[in-house]
Formats: structure tokens, C-alpha cells, sequence
């Protein structure tokens, strides 16, 4: 079974959200939702078609995909699913609607099309109740987390009756096409995620009020500090809405007996209308750039107070593994918080993942995927310890879960040549699945042989079939001597004839690279050593033409933040295999700067080259576009933007969707080109000279006039166009040397002036921009 149209029935936040993803994808999509009765029939499909185009962050992950959905109503279009290959359902929350859905949706589709629902926790076998065999062998859960673009995991769950043909087409679909995180779940109320998720933010609601806390303190106190995502509890509460809480916490009480139950008084919020960012008030309230915070006491609103502890402060600088055990030795009120929290969310997992998990493995991807938690709950259970969990479970009144009795000295995982183990519900450990087409940066780390060199900086990694991997390591990944060393040897590993190609990548979920190390050249500014900074920026610039000239494929892997120097020498490499969220850009004229290692260089002669088919095209407009991306710091807001702005080039470079396969495909590409690879030739353009410099200087004086930039900006922006233009002579044939020299002579000038140093120094103190 190939999924190549996907039909979304519910125009809604998740219905639309979904759709815009799958367009993003490439994929083909028909959006319906109930017919109007007046007006515009398709207005409910529209309206959400327009939400998700609207939305921020971006649903869409280019505007102009939003052409593949295609919009209608359940009255006079249901037709148009005929031909889908996959049907999903994101309507209202109740077994009704949906049941009287499916039933017209049988007779009409493909006998192997696929229907799914996207409930958040309506048992299967209560939705299928008067359907087919057939019908029922085509029909499973998907349950997408919101927003669908962003968040990870996907929880699929079949029934006994789904075809193991049916659950491996949409497995592959989701995690190749549309990027998820797939969980396997049970068909049990709240699956996996969302029955532990809403327990937790119930767990903290009741915490909270047993130890007098505001909701400020306790969003400080269940973010970062405790691995949990920013918005912590009542951010993420109100981003969800209140409305929705309270009906997942309801239905979750009803269908499995437990107490899910929010407070009376966050009952009382939601009936005075104040549902969360969907009506501008809930437990936060924004009126314009302040911010407050519902007094839960009094259901007023007070003045945010940011919670400024020396204690929390100094555990944010410590590693989860050591902060989690320190956060719960927190003297007072927050200590007393912290520790009861932490208890009974951990009792809670314990006890219920042999009934809603598969293994405990999917209960920390689907908390970490679901939920933006650094670590699932089982790994933060080691890092807490089995003394503190027993004496906890013992102050607290709660009965020994039956799973920590076989964790042998508190142990969930293992660790053995080349991969991980994890404990099952027997107490006996087996290997992690594996997941084809994917390579786990950590894995090839820890198998024997796997590290052929390291260093404090960065790793050389073997990835198997002769293709080496340069694993960045230092802070944020920036391209520092470490780095760009290991890179050298790493080139001359390959070159010897052991290997017959290079990856450059890392697994970090933050940042391939956010640029070269600033440290590095304010060190050497302060040093007053001309010469060095020479020197060194020659070897950055070396750096990337040896990637460029290196007579075997060489593949950049970039994901996130791919910055700067980060993201001149990935502009360099043979291939890109990029993430889709690549959030690319040559951004150093925001530190008074301009691109010197290769990227000023590489953009103008990518730009120029483009135009050389076209008789009539004038070569102006790749030296204007290179120049504008340059000096405004365009960073992409994914790899499709980046692709548009002429980061990725349209063919040579390919953009993989799921995070976890980007490593394994950038590998693919470097085998694929090895066999017959031959190195790029040498290039030359004519650069334009004095008349293009004019013209740049000229819309760079107009933007001063009109005041929206300095007068070193303007300066910037002159070093940049004398650059791109081969400087301020007549038009000449220009070598890449040429142009790199000119980049570094322009880098140099501006970091002697006192402004751009300023700037610098700002950004390394606040991780800022400064304007001067």
C-alpha cells in the first residue's frame, strides 16, 4: 500500500494543522468540514484553511503549498475523498458524529483505502461498532499532537481487527513523509501521552495548592529546571485550552475511574470564558507587550512575577542528570514542591505503563515527543535514584509499584556494544527495536570501533560502508580550531583510501551549528594580533575550499540552527541533506560583520551562475539578491524557505523530513555519489565593478535617509557590495580566491572598528543583536 492523497475530514486547529503538514510534505490534500448553511458552503474548510495559513508559529512550511489542499464540505464533496489513499478524521470529540461519518465514508472509498481517527482518547472498538471486517481492517488511530508541524510524536493505534498491511503503509507514511515520532499504543482511554500528560499538569495543579504557590512559581519550577518544555504547566495548559483540559480530564475520570479532576476554581475559569490563548485570557492574560497572572485564589489578574532564585539559577547551569536529584533537595516551600511532584508522577508511570505501553521505551518517546520533555520519565527515574522514589512512595502513602521491584538498582536501560537495552515489564532487559533507515549519532558512538577519534570539541565517527562522520561537539556546535582540526584529519582519513566519503552532522536537537566561535576572534582582538586574526580566518576559509575540492563526496547533515559559519562551510559541501526545520542563514552582519569564510563568495557566484542560461538576464540581479540576503540576515524558516532563498539549491539538495533519518540519508547520498564522483572544477564570473557598487551604495544611503539603518550599518553594507561587486574598478573575470580575499580584507576592517566590536561583545554577553 503506497499513500500518495490524504483526505482530513474537520477543519479545526488539528484537522487544518495536519493538513498544512502533509502539504508541506508535497502530499496532495482534500480538506472538508461541515457545509455552510448560509453564505459561502465551503466557508468552514476555508476558515481553517485560512487559520493555518495565519497561524504562528507557521503551519505551513512554505506559504505556497497551501495550493496542493484542495477544500470542500461534507454535503457536496465528500466525492472528492473517492480517490484518497488515506482518510482522516479530526472531528468532534463524540462517538455519534463520528460513527455516522464512517458509515458514509464505506461504501464511497477505495477497498484498500485507509480511515483513521485522530481522537485524543475514544476507545477503537467503540468507533468501529456496525462497520465491515473490511472496513475494521483498514482502521486504526492516529493521534497527532498539537502543533502538528512541531511536535514530534504520533501515537498510531490499531486494533486486533487493523491489517498488519494497513498499520506498515501508514507507519512509513508518518515517520518518511511526514516526519513523526511513531508510538505504538494501546487502545486504552488517553493512550500513552496524554494519560500521563494530563495527570501530570493535575499532579502540579494540586501541589501547588497544597504548598501555597502562584502559578508563576510553579511554571518556574516544572520547565527547564525539571527537562520539561518552557511552557512548562499553565503555559502549555493555555496554549491547549482550558476547554479542552477539562474535557480530556473528564472523559479520562469517566473511562478508567481515577481521579483526573482539575481544581474547583480552574472550573469556575473556564465558565467565566477566560479558556486560554483562544479567548486572550486563562490563566495568563497579555494586553499588549505586559503580561499577567491569574491569582488562582481570587481568579484576578496580578502583575507577573518572575521567579529570580539564586538556587534555581545555579541548578540551570548543571546537567539534567545532576540537576533533577539537586532540584528536589530544595530547601522550603519549593523543595517541598518539587519533591512531591516528582514522587507522584513517578508513581504514577510506574503503575500504569504496563497498561497503556507496549514497553517503557514508547512511554518516554511519547513523553518526550509529545511534550518537549529533555528526558521521558524512566530516564529521569535513574537520575532520581531508587532511594529517593522508595522513600518518597513511603512518605507519601503509596503502595510500591510492582516495575520498580524489577528495576535492579533503579536501572530502566542498558547500555551494550553498539546500542541500548531497555527492561520489560518481567524485569528481563532486551535491545531497543531498531527503525529502519535510521542511524543514532549516540549508538555509532558507543559501538566498539564506532569512534576512531575525539577530541573536546568534536567526534570522528565511523558510520559503516566507508563513510565517516564529523560529529560537532562544542557549545551550540560553533565551528571553533576544535572543530575545524578534526575536520582536516577527517578529510585526510578519507582521502587516504580507507573511506570513500565524509558526513558532517550531530544528533543535537538544537543547533547543527550557530556559526564560528566569536570567543576565538574577540580573544585575538584584544590580543592586538593582526597577524593571527589573519591567519585564522585564512584557515576558515581554507577549511571550506578543501571541502569544496576534496577529491570524494562530501555531505552536510544541517537541522535547526544553522548559522553563520555553520552555514558557509554546509554551502560548501558536494550535497546538502537537510532537516526540514532548517532555520538557516548567513547572519554576521547582525555582529557589525559580513560572511569570510567562503559565504559572501559562495552566494555570489551560486546567483551569477543561475543567471548564465538566460541571454537577457541581467547579472545584476544574483549580485542584488546575494547582497540583500546578506545584509539583511535572512535566516529560512525551514528547508523550503531555505531552498527558495537559494541556501539549498532545487535538485542537488534534498530535505529529509523526519529528524532521526537525517543522518542515515545524508550517508545514502555520499554513497550514492561515490562510485563515479569527480571533484568540482574551479569557477570564475565577472564581477561587476564600480557601476554595481553604486548602485548597492546607492539603495544603502537611501535606507540610511529613511532611517532604518545606522551609519555602520551603512558601512556594513558598503564593505559587503565592494565584495560582491569585485571591488570599485572596472568589470573583470574573477577567480573564488579573488573573492575570498576580498571577503576576508572587508572582515578584517570591519573588527577594527570600535562598533562592530561592541556588537560582538554584546551578543557573546546576551545572545542578542545590538544596533549601534
Amino acid at each position: 500500500m503506497r499513500i500518495a492523497k490524504l483526505g482530513v475530514v474537520g477543519a479545526g486547529t488539528m484537522g487544518s494543522g495536519i493538513a498544512a503538514l502533509a502539504a508541506s510534505a508535497g502530499i496532495p490534500v482534500v480538506l472538508l468540514d461541515l457545509a455552510g448553511a448560509d453564505g459561502d458552503r465551503n466557508g468552514a474548510a476555508k476558515a481553517g484553511l485560512e487559520r493555518a495559513r495565519t497561524a504562528r508559529p507557521a503551519a505551513f512550511m512554505d506559504a505556497s503549498r497551501a495550493a496542493l489542499i484542495n477544500i470542500g464540505n461534507l454535503d457536496d464533496s465528500l466525492e472528492l475523498l473517492r480517490d484518497c489513499d488515506l482518510v482522516l478524521e479530526a472531528i468532534i470529540e463524540q462517538p455519534g458524529p463520528k460513527q455516522a461519518l464512517y458509515a458514509r465514508l464505506e461504501p464511497l472509498l477505495k477497498p484498500n483505502a485507509i480511515v483513521a481517527t485522530n481522537t485524543s482518547g475514544i476507545p477503537m472498538r467503540v468507533l468501529t461498532e456496525g462497520r465491515s471486517a473490511r472496513f475494521r481492517q483498514h482502521f486504526l488511530g492516529m493521534h497527532f499532537f498539537n502543533p502538528p508541524r512541531y511536535l514530534h510524536l504520533l501515537e498510531l493505534i490499531p486494533t486486533a481487527d487493523t491489517d498488519p498491511a494497513a498499520l506498515d503503509a501508514v507507519r512509513h507514511f508518518s515517520e518518511v513523509v511526514l516526519g513523526k515520532g511513531i508510538v505504538i499504543a494501546k487502545d486504552v482511554p488517553g493512550f500513552v501521552a496524554n494519560r500521563l500528560g494530563v495527570y501530570g499538569m493535575v499532579a502540579a495543579m494540586t501541589g501547588m495548592m497544597e504548598s501555597g504557590l502562584t502559578i508563576d512559581e510553579v511554571d518556574a519550577l516544572t520547565g527547564p529546571l525539571l527537562g520539561r518544555a518552557r511552557s512548562a504547566t499553565f503555559r502549555t495548559a493555555d496554549i491547549t485550552g482550558l476547554d479542552v483540559l477539562l474535557h480530556v480530564s473528564k472523559g479520562l475520570s469517566a473511562s478508567t475511574g481515577e481521579d483526573f479532576s482539575m481544581p474547583s476554581w480552574v472550573e469556575s475559569l473556564a465558565a467565566s470564558g477566560r479558556l486560554g490563548d483562544k479567548t486572550g485570557a486563562g490563566f495568563y492574560k497579555k494586553v499588549g507587550k505586559d503580561i499577567s497572572t491569574l491569582d488562582w485564589k481570587t481568579l484576578e489578574y496580578v502583575p507577573q512575577q518572575k521567579v529570580d532564585d539564586p538556587a534555581i539559577a545555579a541548578l540551570m547551569k548543571e546537567g539534567l542528570e545532576k540537576r533533577l536529584p539537586m532540584a528536589a533537595k530544595l530547601p522550603g516551600k519549593y523543595g517541598e514542591f518539587v519533591r512531591n511532584y516528582l514522587v507522584r508522577m513517578s508513581h504514577y508511570v510506574l503503575a500504569t505503563t504496563p497498561a497503556i505501553s507496549y514497553d517503557i521505551l514508547s512511554v518516554d518517546r511519547g513523553i518526550e515527543w509529545g511534550y518537549a520533555w529533555e528526558a521521558g520519565p524512566f530516564q529521569q527515574m535513574e537520575a532520581l535514584g531508587v532511594d529517593f522514589l522508595r522513600e518518597g512512595f513511603e512518605r507519601l502513602g503509596l503502595e510500591k509499584p510492582p516495575l520498580l521491584a524489577h528495576a535492579k538498582d533503579g536501572a530502566f536501560f542498558g547500555a551494550v556494544d553498539g546500542g541500548w537495552t531497555q527492561m520489560g515489564f518481567d524485569g528481563s532487559f532486551t535491545p531497543f527495536p531498531p527503525t529502519p533507515g535510521q542511524i543514532s549519532v549516540e549508538s555509532v558512538h558507543a559501538r566498539k570501533g564506532g569512534a576512531i577519534e575525539k577530541s573536546k570539541d568534536a567526534n570522528l565517527l565511523d558510520l559503516g560502508d566507508g563513510v565517516l562522520l564529523l560529529q560537532a561537539r562544542s557549545k551550540m556546535n560553533t565551528m571553533g580550531a576544535g572543530v575545524l582540526a578534526l575536520l582536516r584529519t577527517g578529510l585526510d582519513r578519507v582521502r587516504d583510501g580507507k573511506y570513500v566519503g565524509l558526513v558532517i552532522g550531530n544528533d543535537d536537537p538544537r543547533a547543527y551549528s550557530a556559526g564560528a566561535d566569536l570567543g576565538a576572534v574577540v580573544a585575538q582582538v584584544q590580543a592586538h594580533d593582526g597577524k593571527g586574526l589573519d591567519e585564522m580566518v585564512r584557515y576558515f576559509q581554507d577549511g571550506a575550499m578543501m571541502l569544496r575540492r576534496a577529491p570524494f563526496p562530501v555531505v552536510a547533515a544541517p537541522h535547526g540552527l544553522t548559522l553563520g559559519g555553520g552555514a558557509e562551510y554546509a554551502l560548501h559541501a558536494d550535497r546538502i541533506q537537510a532537516h526540514a526545520e532548517l532555520y538557516m542563514g548567513l547572519v554576521e552582519a547582525g555582529v557589525g560583520l559580513i560572511p569570510a569564510g567562503g559565504g559572501t563568495k559562495e552566494l555570489l557566484f551560486r546567483f551569477t551562475e543561475q543567471l548564465t542560461p538566460y541571454d537577457e538576464a541581467d547579472p545584476f540581479e544574483g549580485v542584488k539578491r546575494a547582497f540583500k540576503l546578506i545584509a539583511m540576515a535572512t535566516t529560512s524558516t525551514s528547508a523550503l524557505e531555505a531552498r527558495s532563498l537559494g541556501f539549498l539549491r532545487p535538485v542537488a539538495d534534498r530535505i529529509t523530513m523526519n529528524r532521526d533519518r537525517l543522518i542515515a540519508d545524508a550517508k545514502a547520498r555520499v554513497l550514492d555519489l561515490a562510485p563515479d564522483y569527480v571533484s568540482p572544477i574551479s569557477r570564475t564570473i565577472t564581477a561587476l565593478g564600480k557601476e554595481a557598487l553604486g548602485n548597492l551604495m546607492y539603495a544603502g544611503w537611501a535606507m540610511k535617509e529613511g532611517g532604518q539603518i545606522t551609519d555602520h550599518e551603512v558601512r556594513i553594507a558598503r564593505e559587503l557590495a565592494h565584495v560582491l561587486c569585485g571591488g570599485d574598478g572596472p568589470p573583470r573575470l574573477v577567480s573564488e580566491q579573488d573573492i575570498l580575499d576580498l571577503e576576508r580584507e572587508a572582515f578584517l576592517r570591519l573588527l577594527g572598528t570600535k562598533e562592530t566590536q561592541e556588537r560582538i561583545a554584546y551578543t557573546l554577553k546576551t545572545g542578542k543583536p545590538l544596533r549601534n
